[in-house]
């Protein structure tokens, strides 16, 4: 299966692991999360279907899958599949307004 990845979900990443590395001063944590992430989703790739779905009146967030990262289960991948690819559309944890973040997130 093919993993495509929004713009949105690189700057989570990266903004997480920013934050492990420089505001925390926790780089082997900071290289955990990002090996984490990568491998939450090979495993995705696997058994696309297993994440809950997102529930919203939105007709553009149908199919929304969530998925929590191994090991930093506060962080949760939100992700679509279609036709063979899975698109990461954002990574968030789940003390941030999650709804409000993904209503506003615009259609892929």
């Amino acid at each position: 299966m093919k993993v495509s990845y929004r713009q949105a979900a690189k700057d989570d990443v990266i903004r997480q692991f920013r934050y492990y590395l420089l505001e925390l001063h926790l780089p082997e944590i900071a290289v955990r999360f990002r090996n984490a992430v990568m491998q939450t989703i090979r495993s995705l790739c696997q058994r696309p279907r297993v994440g809950a779905l997102y529930t919203s009146n939105n007709p553009q967030r149908q199919g929304l899958r969530s998925w929590p990262v191994r090991g930093f289960e506060a962080l949760r991948i939100y992700y679509l599949v279609d036709r063979g690819v899975i698109e990461i559309v954002r990574v968030l944890h789940g003390k941030r307004d999650v709804k409000g973040v993904l209503e506003d997130e615009p259609p892929g």
